[in-house]
């Protein structure tokens, strides 16, 4: 729909505005009745209300938005049809030059068809007649209440409401038709944004989610972090208690209190464990044990080898 309106706009850049320059030098409240027609509950898109835009570089920017007129609304197309008939009319005699165009373009386009250039119209057009009305002037913007409304962020493609229109012809380089003048604009009631616009809610979730987050997973498994993160300092325990074991490679042995054993770490290359009083040696893989030496029954001394009793 963007080039369909820049299209729309430079013509009525570049058109010499009979009714539309009698509309802007005597205001809106002079107009004729003929002419001019309030919709019904209409959808608004391209909205340029409250900051003028120019199509082009070095073109006078102007207030504007995109209409669409729902096709069961026939109400509102009647009284459109009837201001652009009265629009015609006074064109016969003042832009047209006394003679209606055999085809003048007319700012009504079908949603369901296609732009001015070929190309298909938005999907938000589907079952609507498509017009574009603009300003040099800015005009009033209220609520359903009448008070102006303030709150631009209240304004966007998407909003439902009602928009006053004034109908002129023009020509231009032999270019004649019939253009749309906006005249005040009422907002009724929200919509479903147009363009990709979307409310803090849907950004950011009531609970820090939104569109498109998602959390990290939870790490599993060997991916897990220990309780003490890196570079923080060990917890030193308390009077009385004894520190956690944090036994690994590279380690000092945890050294065992006063009264107890050290726990056993036989291994290659360590010196075998010394037996404690009445307690026999460990034998280990390697070690050569030493022959026991007979005892005599009667002495209770070792036997050296002599006669047996001596």
């Amino acid at each position: 729909m963007g080039e369909a309106l820049d299209d729309y706009l430079n013509d009525m850049e570049r058109a010499e505005f009979y009714n539309y320059n009698h509309y802007d030098k005597r205001g809106y409240d002079n107009m004729t009745t003929e002419t001019a027609i309030t919709t019904n509950e209409v959808r608004l898109s391209f909205v340029n209300l409250f900051t003028p835009r120019a199509n082009q570089p070095g073109q006078e920017p102007k207030y504007s938005t995109t209409i669409l007129i729902p096709k069961s609304d026939f109400a509102t197309m009647q009284r459109i049809n009837s201001a652009i008939e009265a629009a015609s009319q006074k064109g016969v005699a003042g832009a047209w030059g006394g003679a209606r165009p055999a085809q003048p373009r007319n700012p009504i386009h079908d949603g369901d068809g296609v732009r001015p250039n070929g190309e298909a119209f938005g999907p938000e057009c589907k079952g609507h007649w498509v017009l574009t009305a603009s300003s040099k002037q800015q005009q009033a913007v209220v609520g359903p209440d009448m008070g102006p409304i303030i709150d631009q962020t209240r304004v966007y493609s998407g909003v439902y409401g009602r928009v006053n229109i004034n109908f002129f012809a023009y020509s231009n380089s032999g270019n004649k038709g019939i253009g749309a003048g906006l005249g005040p604009v009422q907002i009724l009631r929200d919509g479903e944004p147009l363009g990709g616009r979307i409310s803090a809610e849907q950004a950011f979730g009531g609970n820090g989610g939104g569109v498109g987050f998602a959390p990290a997973p939870a790490p599993q498994g060997y991916d897990q972090i220990p309780p003490q993160q890196y570079g923080q300092q060990p917890q030193q325990p308390q009077y009385g208690q004894q520190p956690p074991v944090q036994g690994g490679y590279g380690q000092a042995p945890q050294q065992p209190q006063y009264g107890q054993q050290p726990p056993a770490q036989q291994g290659y290359g360590q010196a075998p464990q010394q037996p404690q009083y009445g307690q026999a040696p460990q034998q280990g893989y390697g070690q050569q044990q030493p022959p026991q030496q007979q005892i005599d029954p009667i002495t209770g001394k070792p036997l050296g080898g002599g006669i047996y009793g001596i």
